[in-house]
């Protein structure tokens, strides 16, 4: 696999991606206990100082985030988040979705995530070692949470792939019905790249046609869609969308285009189907 979330990690994207994990979450703990299924977690924490440098997209991302003023809740979570693993300030290291959610955890809640990347999945297995209920496993993670899903109650599944791969947007909506077949009540968020409306809205229509409702999209398009070779934004699209996720997905995407995004972006958060 050539991708390397290391070079991307701490980007706008990510901001948008694990400020709304945190809140959906937190929203799902309220309930009662929670099992997280992670199907692309990467390597649990990230070293800015390595690869990023070279791609300048954490410089864009995560580093004005943490010299913004006037955060709101939403995002101030996240960059509390951030602060606790940088106590000398600045933003070297970021938590990706499996430390995000790891340090979040109660006692009766529990986390899996699932890493094909042999070298990332020992580094995600190490970052998950101070926490016994939070555990990395190597695997297609695909196939594994579609698995999971099925002894579980109301899992919250977070499938995230690198979509370097021309299946992939056909397999994350495969495996949220496959999710959601096992179990009507989970909670399932995807994250999509923004590039072009057409490669979108076909991921959406193959939601629809799965038969999947309460479909809940929150896109934050730093610029306009005119440049498909871009990453012109990014996308979660939340199926069985808690009561709240409207209210907290606009203030993510809105805080994100309007601190971070170039002129003629916008927030949307709409419903599908």
């Amino acid at each position: 696999m050539n991708y390397r979330h290391s070079f991307h990690a701490g980007n706008f994207a990510d901001l948008v991606k694990h400020a709304l994990v945190l809140w959906l979450l937190k929203e799902r703990q309220e309930r009662g206990p929670v099992s997280v299924l992670d199907t692309h977690a990467g390597a649990g924490l990230y070293d800015l100082s390595g690869d990023a440098v070279r791609s300048r997209e954490a410089e864009a991302g995560v580093a004005r985030l943490m010299a913004a003023e006037a955060r709101p809740p939403l995002i101030e979570a996240l960059a509390a988040e951030v602060a606790a693993l940088n106590p000398q300030g600045g933003a070297r290291f970021y938590p990706g979705s499996p430390m995000l959610t790891a340090r979040a955890l109660r006692a009766e809640d529990s986390y899996r995530g699932f890493e094909l990347n042999p070298p990332v999945e020992t580094l995600l297995r190490e970052a998950l070692a101070p926490w016994p209920n939070a555990t990395g496993r190597a695997g297609d993670g695909y196939e594994e949470a579609a698995r999971a899903a099925r002894g579980l109650k109301a899992p919250l599944v977070l499938i995230d792939p690198p979509f370097e791969r021309p299946d992939d947007y056909v397999r994350s909506a495969e495996t949220a019905a496959a999710v959601l077949g096992a179990d009507p009540t989970a909670c399932v968020a995807i994250w999509t790249p923004l590039k072009d409306l057409e490669t979108f809205d076909g991921f959406i229509r193959r939601l629809e046609q799965a038969g999947l409702s309460r479909v809940l999209v929150a896109e934050a398009r730093l610029r306009p869609l005119n440049n498909p070779m871009k990453m012109n934004g990014c996308a979660m699209t939340i199926v069985n969308a808690p009561s709240g996720a409207d209210a907290a997905a606009a203030e993510i995407c809105g805080w994100t285009v309007q601190a971070l995004g170039d002129p003629g972006g916008r927030a949307e958060v709409w419903r599908a189907g």
